[in-house]
């Protein structure tokens, strides 16, 4: 198998293309950041949680029901994704009342049940 260009040999570095496209790769810090987003997504029961507050605002007892776990493992999931900036909250009284943290968080969110809903044939 060649790994490029067919007319290059495997192992072979194209500079130019690795000049051309080095100027336009984020920071190591925004990497790191971007790391963090979707470690906190990967988790099944987080990304449940951030998945229903794509729908609507919610409180703990809220998330709790949806997802199936206690109200002690919604908050704990929820420290998580606030600490990563992915959902937000308000007070309702003496309730929390989180949502999405803004519309990039939405926009991930739909850009990924949109790839995930596609046909496995057409993923590749």
């Amino acid at each position: 198998m060649i790994e490029c260009g067919s007319n290059r040999e495997a192992g072979t570095v194209d500079d130019l293309a690795v000049r051309s496209v080095s100027p336009a790769l984020q920071s190591d810090a925004e990497i790191a950041v971007m790391a963090s987003l979707f470690d906190a997504l990967s988790d099944h029961t987080r990304l449940r949680i951030a998945l229903a507050l794509g729908v609507s605002e919610l409180c703990v007892s809220d998330l709790s029901a949806l997802t199936g776990v206690s109200p002690s493992a919604v908050s704990h999931q929820l420290r998580i994704l606030r600490d990563r900036h992915i959902v937000t909250y308000r007070r309702d009284g003496k309730r929390a009342v989180y949502r999405l943290a803004d519309e990039h968080v939405a926009a991930l969110l739909s850009i990924g049940s949109a790839h995930a809903a596609e046909p496995a044939g057409e993923l590749a």
